[in-house]
């Protein structure tokens, strides 16, 4: 592939699309099967669907387990295995994403609550001397 069409297909992931038709969904990776196939996790279906990557991203973009791609389920309606959508977008600038309207809320990102009544962490600390313990 051209140092070109690598660019093209790089920056077409970065903006997300204004709308979204009837047929594409957000979705999380769960898992990469090999073969360009993943797993993924949509939210208004409980099973996880397997899904391919459509081939202008193949050997261009990379997926990792827990990012969201966008998902096509017409492109493969009347293919007779089990594959069952196909990856048409990636998302790479997440924050960017999930300001447009169609960003699942099952998707959202909950932030941990801050509890200044809990002790504070220790992570990171050394442990206390025995002076310290002591007094």
């Amino acid at each position: 592939m051209s140092r070109r069409k690598l660019r093209e297909t790089v920056e077409e992931t970065l903006s997300p699309p204004t709308t979204l038709l009837e047929t594409e969904t957000i979705a999380r990776v769960v898992k990469a099967n090999g073969k360009d196939l993943y797993t993924v996790q949509i939210p208004s279906v409980h099973d996880p669907l397997l899904v391919e990557l459509n081939p202008k991203f193949r050997a261009t973009v990379w997926i990792k387990r827990g990012g969201y791609v966008l998902v096509d389920t017409s492109k493969t309606s009347g293919r007779d295995n089990k594959i069952q959508g196909e990856i048409v977008n990636v998302v790479r600038d997440e924050k960017v994403w999930r300001k447009q309207s169609y960003w699942p809320s099952e998707f959202v990102k909950k932030r941990a609550p801050v509890d200044s009544d809990e002790e504070e962490s220790v992570v990171g600390k050394m442990p206390p001397s025995d002076s310290e313990e002591d007094e």
